[in-house]
Protein backbone atom coordinates (compact mmCIF):
# COMPACT_ATOMS: atom_id res chain seq x y z
CA UNK A 1 0.00 0.00 0.00
CA UNK A 2 1.36 3.52 -0.92
CA UNK A 3 1.04 6.64 1.59
CA UNK A 4 1.21 9.99 0.00
CA UNK A 5 1.37 13.51 1.58
CA UNK A 6 1.88 17.48 -0.06
CA UNK A 7 2.82 20.47 1.53
CA UNK A 8 4.17 23.88 0.63
CA UNK A 9 7.52 26.12 2.19
CA UNK A 10 8.20 30.00 1.02
CA UNK A 11 11.94 29.38 0.48
CA UNK A 12 14.58 31.93 0.02
CA UNK A 13 18.48 32.00 -1.06
CA UNK A 14 20.53 34.46 0.61
CA UNK A 15 23.56 32.26 0.47
CA UNK A 16 25.75 31.59 -2.50
CA UNK A 17 25.25 28.60 -4.26
CA UNK A 18 25.68 25.61 -2.70
CA UNK A 19 28.75 23.22 -5.03
CA UNK A 20 30.06 20.87 -2.04
CA UNK A 21 28.24 17.84 -2.21
CA UNK A 22 26.65 16.60 1.37
CA UNK A 23 26.98 20.37 2.60
CA UNK A 24 23.59 20.64 4.04
CA UNK A 25 24.02 24.14 6.05
CA UNK A 26 22.34 26.03 4.17
CA UNK A 27 19.20 23.46 4.12
CA UNK A 28 15.66 24.20 6.04
CA UNK A 29 14.40 20.44 7.52
CA UNK A 30 10.70 20.15 6.45
CA UNK A 31 8.59 17.39 8.78
CA UNK A 32 5.79 15.58 7.01
CA UNK A 33 2.51 16.25 9.16
CA UNK A 34 2.56 12.20 9.91
CA UNK A 35 5.70 10.50 10.29
CA UNK A 36 5.39 7.44 7.29
CA UNK A 37 5.38 4.05 8.42
CA UNK A 38 9.20 2.97 10.39
CA UNK A 39 11.14 1.32 6.99
CA UNK A 40 9.21 3.27 4.56
CA UNK A 41 11.13 4.10 1.42
CA UNK A 42 10.07 7.83 0.75
CA UNK A 43 10.70 10.05 -2.49
CA UNK A 44 9.73 13.75 -2.41
CA UNK A 45 8.93 15.78 -5.57
CA UNK A 46 9.48 19.29 -5.15
CA UNK A 47 7.57 21.79 -7.79
CA UNK A 48 8.34 25.81 -7.71
CA UNK A 49 4.76 27.07 -7.42
CA UNK A 50 5.57 31.01 -7.99
CA UNK A 51 7.33 33.09 -10.53
CA UNK A 52 8.57 35.81 -8.19
CA UNK A 53 12.75 36.38 -9.15
CA UNK A 54 14.31 36.39 -12.70
CA UNK A 55 16.65 33.89 -12.35
CA UNK A 56 15.32 29.97 -12.32
CA UNK A 57 15.15 28.75 -9.14
CA UNK A 58 16.92 25.48 -8.86
CA UNK A 59 15.40 22.80 -6.22
CA UNK A 60 17.96 20.69 -4.16
CA UNK A 61 16.35 17.66 -1.85
CA UNK A 62 19.06 16.13 0.66
CA UNK A 63 18.57 13.53 3.70
CA UNK A 64 14.91 12.20 2.91
CA UNK A 65 13.76 9.74 5.97
CA UNK A 66 10.22 8.77 6.85
CA UNK A 67 9.82 11.81 9.15
CA UNK A 68 11.06 14.53 6.56
CA UNK A 69 13.56 16.12 4.51
CA UNK A 70 16.42 18.81 3.99
CA UNK A 71 15.49 21.28 1.37
CA UNK A 72 16.88 24.72 -0.09
CA UNK A 73 16.69 26.85 -3.57
CA UNK A 74 19.51 26.36 -5.74
CA UNK A 75 20.08 28.92 -8.69
CA UNK A 76 20.69 27.31 -11.91
CA UNK A 77 23.70 28.31 -14.23
CA UNK A 78 22.43 29.22 -17.44
CA UNK A 79 25.08 28.91 -19.84
CA UNK A 80 27.81 31.12 -19.44
CA UNK A 81 25.97 33.46 -17.02
CA UNK A 82 27.34 32.01 -13.61
CA UNK A 83 24.73 32.74 -10.90
CA UNK A 84 25.35 34.34 -7.26
CA UNK A 85 23.05 31.58 -5.66
CA UNK A 86 20.75 34.53 -3.96
CA UNK A 87 16.94 34.17 -4.41
CA UNK A 88 13.80 35.66 -3.41
CA UNK A 89 11.17 34.11 -1.30
CA UNK A 90 9.41 31.39 -3.99
CA UNK A 91 6.53 28.91 -2.69
CA UNK A 92 7.61 25.37 -2.96
CA UNK A 93 4.80 22.79 -3.25
CA UNK A 94 6.32 19.21 -2.47
CA UNK A 95 4.50 16.14 -2.53
CA UNK A 96 5.88 12.65 -0.53
CA UNK A 97 5.26 9.21 -1.41
CA UNK A 98 6.28 5.48 -0.22
CA UNK A 99 7.12 3.20 -2.83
Amino acid sequence: MSFIQTGKIDLSSDNAIETTGGNTSTFTRVTFPTPFPAGSSVVVLPLTQTFNGPETPGIRIHDVTNTGFLIRLNEVYAGAAKSDGKHTTETIGWLAATV
